[in-house]
């Protein structure tokens, strides 16, 4: 009978055996023919089947998985275990997306749904070996690195908490706080010492309270994924190289890591700063908590210094209901000679890459997350939104397009920018990008052009024409001058600018079908974004439904606006750069067929090119209040 028994489960194993090999053959032949019903050739991803895309997602999946269990596996078996670090760009942040904290939804399957696929392709593959040398170095060191951050431990504290005379007031003109570089080397002789020569000091602090609880805010500093989302306009890459300490009781007091970090403005005029340092977590005697981050640079031999981070970091404070105060401090020694000339007042007053941008990010970033956590559906919500899980997935979706715009605008050191002279003052920049096996773009050559230019108007008149549906057609060849309409409507934050809205561009062609954008503004007291993708009809009316938006196919463009410098009284930007207007970046994504590329890149890159150049120039004459260019 137990033999019988046996042969039973063995047929019944070969038939389900055999059941899966068919089903799998079925789907590769699947992937292989499919072809696009209009023009036969190749299948755009929002016209594959979600079965298909799932396989995609289930791969990249077990990738994963089984690199994890054979890192585990060489670690027990005694051999040399290579730890490839925790490398995070604005899609793989998004497997612990901010969206998910206090909710409960587990980081792994964000992960699955987004994949392993690296964007930044070899160039960060190459950087990873620079990466795992420096950690491989830092354990030898660990001594000297504790030493070092438990000294910037405290001189963050003190930097945080006192005023003059180490910190110069703001003037009424609304200024930052400055630092007196005199009293800061009289009262912080440990450390790292004098300034490094050829480098330029860079201190600012800025403080607020967000809607955010202590611990979630220490979480998501210290989780690499979740930093990497939560200030991805600011952060391009970030990796955790080496955890020397997890913390103790539970919680991540005394968690000390190894981190390698890119920090971006959204230009390309602007160079990526690249930072090597180390982060330590600490609860103080009074409750509050204290991140900070100590430069590593000299622990890397024959390394070019660009950008050395002094003490740099936050202090948090609890708060009744939630919420929280931060009190942010950034000091960098930096090397900024190769900023573009129109941004230099911007980098050199400390609003670029300081402690204000930060707080400012932050601020906006937990708004967000309280509005994707409201239970309750705001009446000001609009359109054709009828549940909270599609309200949800709207949210993710408009956050994973964010950070890709974020990702692909900035001069960070993984992307080949090509200058391309233009028509006018300005150069577009142009580079490609291979999408493969990505669920969330569609497959091929992804061309990627931007430019940045001033203009005499301020930030906040720019800011509101641009997100204005009832202006788009002045601006946006590829609506055709159609009527815009506004299907739904998602506020996410105090100020009304911030929200995210589908549009509907009702052809004037009875010929041509109405088109869906996606569209997410936001604005803070460092910069604006406009941002927005053309999105499938029937995929949207999954994510409507609150289905899962990872399968929805996105190339975003937009619009970045900052402040041409310091704010000064009322000035409008009659004075050149510094007189109280914008500058600008213009981005554009177009997906290029994966055919032989030569003839194809440089008829692509002459369409882009004239498209950016005309868009530029409507938005001057808009602005600026002269008549729309035909």
């Amino acid at each position: 009978m137990k033999n019988q028994h046996e042969r039973q489960e063995n047929s019944q194993l070969r038939a389900e055996n055999e059941k899966l090999r068919a089903e799998n053959m079925r789907y590769k032949e699947a992937l292989s023919s499919a072809s696009c019903p209009n023009c036969g050739g190749p299948a755009a991803l929002g016209e594959m089947s979600f079965d298909e895309h799932h396989l995609r997602i289930e791969n990249a999946r077990l990738h994963e998985e089984i690199d994890r269990i054979s890192a585990i596996a060489a670690k027990y078996v005694g051999k040399p275990m290579v730890s490839f670090p925790v490398l995070s760009s604005p899609l793989a942040a998004a497997r612990a997306s901010p969206l998910d904290i206090g909710v409960g939804a587990a980081a792994a399957a964000a992960a699955a749904a987004y994949g392993v696929t690296d964007i930044f392709g070899g160039v960060a593959a190459g950087a990873a070996g620079e990466l795992l040398r420096g950690a491989a170095q830092s354990g030898a060191d660990k001594p000297m690195i504790v030493e070092l951050a438990v000294a910037a431990m405290e001189e963050l504290v003190q930097m945080a908490q006192l005023d003059e005379p180490l910190w110069n007031a703001p003037g009424v003109d609304g200024s930052i706080e400055t630092l007196n570089e005199e009293e800061y080397s009289r009262m912080f002789s440990r450390g790292l010492g004098p300034k490094q020569y050829g480098l330029k000091s860079e201190a600012s602090r800025d403080s607020s309270v967000v809607i955010m609880t202590h611990a979630n805010l220490v979480e998501i500093l210290m989780d690499v994924n979740q930093y990497a989302t939560m200030f991805s306009s600011i952060v391009s890459r970030a990796a955790t190289l080496e955890v020397l300490s997890t913390g103790v009781a539970g919680n991540y007091n005394g968690a000390l890591q190894v981190m390698s970090v890119e920090f971006q403005v959204p230009s390309p005029l602007v160079p990526t700063r690249e930072s090597y340092f180390v982060r330590y977590c600490k609860q103080n005697a009074d409750g509050t908590w204290a991140v900070v981050d100590v430069s590593l640079d000299s622990l890397r031999p024959g390394s070019v210094l660009k950008c050395r981070r002094r003490p740099s970091g936050c202090l948090i404070q609890e708060m009744p209901n939630g919420y929280s105060k931060v009190t942010w401090v950034e000091h960098v020694e930096v090397d900024d000679r190769s900023v573009h000339n129109i941004y230099k007042l911007l980098v050199n007053s400390g609003l670029a890459f300081g402690a204000r941008r930060w707080v400012g990010t932050l601020d906006r970033q937990c708004e967000r997350l309280a509005s994707v956590l409201a239970s309750n559906i705001p009446t000001s919500d609009i359109g054709v939104i009828t549940s909270s899980e599609g309200r949800k997935s709207m949210l993710k979706l408009a956050e994973r397009m964010v950070m890709s715009f974020c990702g692909g605008v900035t001069a960070s050191a993984a992307h080949q920018w090509t200058t391309l002279s233009g028509s006018g003052a300005e150069d577009v920049r142009v580079m490609t990008r291979k999408s493969v096996d990505d669920p969330g773009r569609p497959p091929g050559i992804v061309l990627n052009a931007a430019t940045s230019f001033w203009l005499p108007v301020p930030p906040k008149r720019v800011f509101d024409f641009l997100r204005d549906e009832s202006s788009r057609s002045e601006w946006d060849i590829l609506s055709n001058g159609g009527i815009v309409q506004e299907m739904a409507h998602i506020a996410n934050g105090r100020d009304h600018g911030n929200c995210v809205s589908l549009l509907r561009v009702n052809s004037t062609n009875s010929n041509q079908s109405n088109m869906l954008i996606l569209q997410e503004s936001c604005t803070d007291s460092s910069g604006s974004y406009v941002i927005y993708a053309p999105v499938d009809v029937v995929a949207m009316n999954v994510v409507l439904n609150g289905g899962d938006p990872d399968y929805v196919a996105l190339l975003p463009s937009g619009f970045a606006i900052l402040p041409d410098g310091p704010a000064r009284g009322n000035m409008q930007g009659e004075g050149g750069v510094g007189s109280g207007g914008s500058l600008l970046t213009v981005a554009f994504q177009i997906l290029v067929d994966s055919v032989p590329t030569a003839k194809l890149s440089l008829g692509s890159v002459a369409t882009v090119n004239s498209l950016i150049a005309c868009t530029v120039e409507r938005i001057k004459a808009a602005v600026s209040g002269e008549s729309n260019p035909q």
